[in-house]
């Protein structure tokens, strides 16, 4: 098989060593433009777990390059004075020059031929002339944009401004220097990965880059700048350049890796941003998928190799991807936390990609997320709770209080549309879905969105609290939680709007009931679907009755004995179809800008504040994006929270979408938590998060990094009430309230956890693994 590389970067070459060390009469070559000495940048990282694969699928390349490189455990963040250092990460630095170095050896002793300076024509046919064409070119691949109606790429320039610069400066950790100036705020990414050589990553926002007049520098006297700039961190070292421009970041996604015999891999197909340290990772982990795909179909076979590797490596690189997403994004707006705590604010840095949590750090850094937990329970003992603040239990079983309203602990069970009501009436399905979610520990927990008429209804199983039989069917749910467990219980009021009149969700979520409807009513006389039913634009007579509608249903709530009220104005409803812009077209004082659009629903909430007990609180759900071009955005969303806030709003409770069918929500784990942390941050409101949230872990990791103050879960309340009570058992918060009846099944749950802790104490304190610090040691011996 005759196999063209195009780019002699870490993803071609290691490619091209494991085919040919497998294939050794297949011929390859490797075509790079620039000289063998030539690289960008200093050094290069990889994790444990990298060097693990390295080590798995060439001992050779591996050896040499733990030979030459530097390594550390810990990570160390200095800011505002205060240097946290936290250990267990297990990172190493390679020159990129000899990671290059070692591989172009490595390949060329296999029998691969590599060209260099060759300057290769995208339409020459001889590059094409091949079985199969690696185009391995990087960022700037000049294959993948000559095939771009094939790839169909799309570049992300983000925003903030980095220098990619070196240093003489020795490390002993993985540093970060956060240092604020007159201009701005500058950050440092630092990091040794040879004897005496080390990288220095200088990375700012456009405006602090425009106010220091960065644009006017060239590559020398942005170096001198930044010498000034960190002269007391570079300890009398100098900073050294190569090709160290100011540079915007380009995030990389291809629609297609594949087309015909050619294969996008590495830096020309996906990047991922500099602040995890997975570029080169990705880019050799491509070599080895790519490897597998034609080892695992024979290697012959281009084109079912080239399926293979598209369908069974993008989930991983899109993965990555997101990782680095949110990572770069926590960076471009580090001024959003600059007024932390210092513990805080390094704890949301360790784990601002989700890769690590409140979990994977209490094994790493012990001391560090003790101190983490003192501060929570400091800011549980500011709002008047009596809590330990010297040995205190983990951040989600802090109380957390609103108003007069005191909460156990800060999970919450999210409301969950049920579809078992009839007429609207609660029934006994919802006595007993309520009642074992409560007695299961949960510190407040949501009625469904409980709607304020018959014709406020999303569909016929929806539940209302619109007469007095609904009335009373509540106040036996709420009598029974309040009797039976501490959790608090919270009314959630709604109308459908333009999305009722629809069919049980397990029958066709948003599908239009095809007989039996009611007339539906929205801001703006807008269909959800296409086939959907076209709702009435509201007059002024429709918004005084569903005012009316609202305020009754508040005092329903109240008689009801429920603690906390929230006016449900997310997911595209009535109230939420007057936010967002995509829903609201109209051309009164109530359509336009979103000053305008917030009227009416500032006119509800007010009526419902006036109705509802001074000290009892009142939250306010809402869509913080809608996840379409033109529609809300994060930015508006603290805007629109602003306004709740200053109307006597306790509480954003933030989720996202479901405006309308063709968003695209960018899902993963914890996906909509940004939009808290934005909102609570920048706003300085009290926020509750939502969306793909399944493990206590994530919970004590949200708390503790300050993104929100309470935290809801769904699905996983669905399947398991008592979530809070196996949590509390495994982290030994045993204050947590049981019912006299279960006292005894708590004990034991508290017992088994124990011994399961001290077993997985055990494993660890015996697993003792050889690390690539030992193969290191060995190699320099």
């Amino acid at each position: 098989m005759k196999v063209h590389v195009i780019g002699a970067g870490p993803a071609g070459l290691y490619f091209a060593i494991l085919a040919k060390k497998a294939w050794p009469h297949m011929r390859i070559t490797v075509f790079e433009r620039n000289r063998p000495d030539d690289t960008f940048g200093f050094g290069v990282v990889f994790s444990d777990e990298t060097l693990d694969t390295f080590e798995t699928y060439d001992h050779e390349s591996y050896r040499a390059i733990v030979g030459h490189f530097a390594y550390w455990d810990d990570i160390e963040i200095h800011f505002r004075g205060t240097t946290h250092r936290i250990g267990g990460n297990g990172f190493c630095g390679c020159s990129r020059a000899k990671l290059l170095k070692i591989l172009g050896w490595r390949a060329r002793a296999l029998g691969v031929d590599i060209q260099y300076q060759q300057e290769i024509s995208p339409l020459d046919p001889a590059i094409r002339d091949a079985d199969l064409v690696v185009v391995a070119d990087g960022i700037n691949s000049r294959m993948r944009e000559a095939f771009a109606d094939r790839f169909r790429p799309r570049v992300d320039l983000r925003p903030n401004w980095f220098s990619w610069m070196g240093s003489t400066r020795p490390f002993d950790a993985f540093t970060f220097f956060f240092r604020e100036t007159t201009h701005g705020i500058f950050i440092g990414h630092c990091y040794q990965y040879e004897p005496q050589r080390s990288t220095w990553i200088v990375e700012t926002d456009p405006q602090t880059f425009a106010r220091a007049g960065l644009d006017k520098l060239d590559e020398a006297a942005s170096a001198r700048f930044a010498e000034g700039l960190f002269a007391q961190e570079l300890q009398g070292h100098r900073l050294t350049t190569n090709r160290s421009i100011w540079r915007n970041f380009p995030t990389v996604r291809c629609e297609r890796w594949v087309a015909d015999n050619m294969v996008l891999i590495g830096d020309a197909k996906a990047t991922a941003h500099f602040s995890i340290g997975s570029g080169t990772k990705l880019a050799m982990e491509d070599g080895i998928a790519l490897y597998e795909a034609f080892r695992s179909t024979g290697g012959r076979d281009v084109a079912a190799a080239l399926s293979q590797f598209e369908a069974r490596r993008r989930e991983e690189v899109e993965k990555t991807q997101h990782s680095a997403d949110v990572s770069l994004v926590w960076f471009e707006h580090v001024d959003r936390f600059w007024n932390m705590d210092p513990t805080r604010f390094a704890f949301g840095l360790m784990t601002r990609s989700k890769a690590i949590t409140y979990d994977n750090l209490a094994l790493r850094a012990p001391e560090f997320v003790k101190r983490a937990d003192r501060l929570v329970a400091r800011d549980a003992r500011a709002l008047g709770f009596d809590v330990d603040t010297s040995k205190p239990v983990v951040p989600m079983f802090q109380p957390f209080r609103l108003r007069g309203l005191a909460l156990e602990n800060r999970v919450v069970v999210s409301p969950m549309c049920q579809y078992s009501a009839q007429e609207g009436m609660p029934n006994d399905w919802h006595l007993v879905h309520y009642g074992s979610r409560a007695i299961g520990g949960a510190g407040l927990m949501f009625t469904e969105m409980t709607d304020v008429s018959a014709q406020a209804r999303i569909s016929p199983g929806c539940a209302g609290i619109y007469n007095d039989a609904h009335e009373a069917a509540w106040k036996r749910i709420v009598d029974f939680v309040h009797t039976h467990s501490m959790t608090k219980f919270c009314l959630q009021l709604g109308h459908a709007g333009r999305k009722g009149a629809t069919k049980l969700m397990w029958e066709g979520i948003d599908e239009p009931l095809e007989e039996g409807g009611w007339p539906i009513i929205s801001a703006s006389p807008l269909p959800y679907f296409p086939h959907s039913a076209v709702p009435r634009e509201m007059t002024r007579v429709d918004m005084d009755q569903v005012i009316a509608d609202f305020v009754a249903a508040t005092k329903r709530g109240h008689r009801a004995g429920f603690d906390m009220l929230e006016m449900h104005a997310a997911h595209g409803y009535l109230l939420a179809s007057f936010i967002s812009p995509l829903t609201n077209t109209r051309r009164d004082e109530y359509g336009g800008t979103l000053e305008n659009r917030l009227r009416f629903p500032l006119e509800v909430f007010c009526a419902m504040r006036a109705a509802w007990p001074q000290e009892k609180p009142m939250s306010v759900r809402i869509s913080a994006t809608d996840w379409v071009d033109g529609g809300l955005t994060g930015d508006d969303a603290v805007e629109v929270a602003r306004a709740f806030a200053a109307a006597g709003c306790d509480l954003i409770d933030v989720s996202t979408g479901q405006t309308v069918p063709d968003a695209q929500p960018v899902f993963g784990r914890m996906f909509q938590t940004p939009f808290s942390d934005q909102i609570r941050n920048e706003a300085s409101l009290a926020t509750m998060c939502v969306g793909a949230i399944t493990t206590a872990d994530q919970v004590n990791t949200i708390i503790a990094a300050g993104r929100a103050d309470l935290v809801a879960l769904a699905r996983p309340h669905l399947v398991e009430p008592y979530f809070s009570m196996k949590a509390a058992a495994w982290y030994n918060a045993s204050a947590i309230h049981c019912p006299p009846q279960y006292l005894a099944g708590k004990e034991q749950l508290f017992r088994n956890s124990g011994r399961d802790r001290e077993e997985l104490r055990e494993l660890r304190l015996k697993a003792k693994p050889k690390t690539h610090r030992d193969t290191w040691k060995e190699a320099a011996e």
